[in-house]
């Protein structure tokens, strides 16, 4: 069976499935390797609970026409959704970069949604396995697609350009995250343009935020769309940061639930890739403000007389200081900063944790707390400091947090979204 073959049998199929504690009725399963597990050795266990077949690389779990053999179900996996997305012929929007990624395409999705049938990456799901997800979960119904690349290594974004083989294209920003595996800004850099690299290769276009100097230079010789630039026709105009943004575009007051400065940009970019594919601008409004921040990321809650933003999803130095920067803008009393460490940043952990400390020094917070081994080990004197979240937790339980105003931002896997449960 080829993947043309491969292909026939997955537009019968229900799904496809990379996990056997969610298989469903019909569906194609993926015996994925991992570091800890081997999905060859799932592959009956999938079929008895309805898969249609099982996808493995492993001659010896072999169980008759119920599994097909390959080389690499990983690669298997990945030319199969090429192969999709060339059959299925649909415009796909790719969009990377080092903050704002997720919050920008959904805020895509809900602007193209107003006038079309959209297929977006869920959640996060935007790495060498997510990506190929993606583009399996949209069908004959889809008008187009919107899928976001995450990478943390060199050649990490070709390799999903060339599975997902965008039209159009987007990078949000460069900024200091994943050092470790890109090695500095111009290892980031030189990643996450692999799309640009892509697109101009294949002459397809890209949009490009007008307002920021390296996206312009690394463009100049592309198909651009431009926007909030004197050489484009699409603006967009920041009226109010004092509390959610409220942004005009066309003569329209937009009210976003959005917080931060930092993500005007995302919001402009929605417009800019709406306005190209002649949505109507009352429906961008529409869209824009009906938008609720999800999962951890700039939510703003009420609790317990506290008024709270959770900007815990994840962190690296440069969101975290956009983060602290609309902080200390913002008006409110008795502000106080509950950070945890930020990862991936390789032999520069010490460094960027230093210089957010010394940030937080200079500004009058009411209170300060640290939390994580990187952050634990700063010089920082009027910052209460924890290496543990337990540490922290104790501390809470004995010091409660009452009417105020509070931040709470670091890295996914310090997960201080559990600080909520002790306010």
């Amino acid at each position: 069976m080829d993947i043309a073959q491969l292909h026939q049998l997955f537009l019968k199929s229900s799904t496809v499935c990379t996990d056997t504690r969610k298989i469903t009725p019909n569906c194609i399963f993926f015996a994925l390797k991992g570091e800890n597990f081997d999905g060859n050795t799932f592959a009956k266990d999938a079929i008895q609970k309805g898969a249609l077949i099982a996808v493995i690389d492993d001659k010896k779990y072999q169980i008759s026409e119920s599994t097909w053999l390959c080389k690499d179900v990983l690669q298997t996996l990945q030319e199969l959704a090429n192969y999709h997305r060339n059959y299925l012929k649909l415009p796909i929007i790719s969009l990377t970069g080092s903050n704002g990624k997720t919050t920008t395409k959904e805020l895509i999705h809900a602007v193209l949604s107003e006038k079309y049938k959209c297929v977006a990456t869920k959640g996060n799901l935007n790495n060498h396995i997510g990506v190929p997800l993606t583009l399996l979960s949209m069908n004959s119904e889809t008008e187009i697609g919107i899928v976001e690349m995450g990478a943390n290594h060199i050649g990490e974004i070709e390799l999903l350009s060339n599975i997902a083989e965008p039209d159009f294209g987007y990078i949000t920003n460069f900024g200091k995250a994943h050092l470790e595996g890109f090695g500095s800004i111009e290892g980031v850099i030189k990643g996450k343009t692999e799309l640009y690299t892509y697109l101009h290769k294949n002459n397809k276009k890209v949009f490009v935020n007008g307002e920021d100097s390296k996206q312009l230079e690394h463009t100049k010789t592309m198909d651009r769309i431009v926007f909030n630039s004197s050489e484009g026709e699409i603006q967009v105009k920041l009226e109010e940061t004092s509390e959610k943004l409220k942004v005009s575009y066309e003569g329209l007051e937009i009210q976003t639930q959005l917080i931060g400065a930092y993500n005007f940009s995302n919001i402009s970019a929605a417009i800019a890739i709406g306005y190209y594919f002649k949505v109507l601008a009352v429906k961008i409004k529409k869209a824009l403000e009906a938008y609720t921040p999800q999962m951890n990321r700039s939510q703003i809650i009420e609790k317990n007389g506290n008024k709270i933003i959770l900007d815990a999803y994840n962190a690296n130095p440069t969101s975290m200081m956009a983060a602290l920067t609309n902080f200390k803008n913002s008006e409110g009393k008795n502000k106080v900063l509950i950070l945890g460490d930020m990862f991936e940043l390789g032999g520069e952990a010490h460094f960027e944790h230093q210089t957010i400390a010394n940030y937080v020094e200079e500004y009058a917070f009411a209170k300060a707390f640290f939390v994580g081994k990187n952050f634990y080990k700063t010089n920082s004197s009027h910052v209460m400091k924890f290496e543990t979240f337990e540490d922290f937790k104790n501390h809470l339980q004995n010091n409660p947090i009452i009417d105020s105003f509070l931040l709470i931002k670091g890295s996914r896997g310090m997960a201080l979204e559990r600080t909520l449960e002790l306010l």
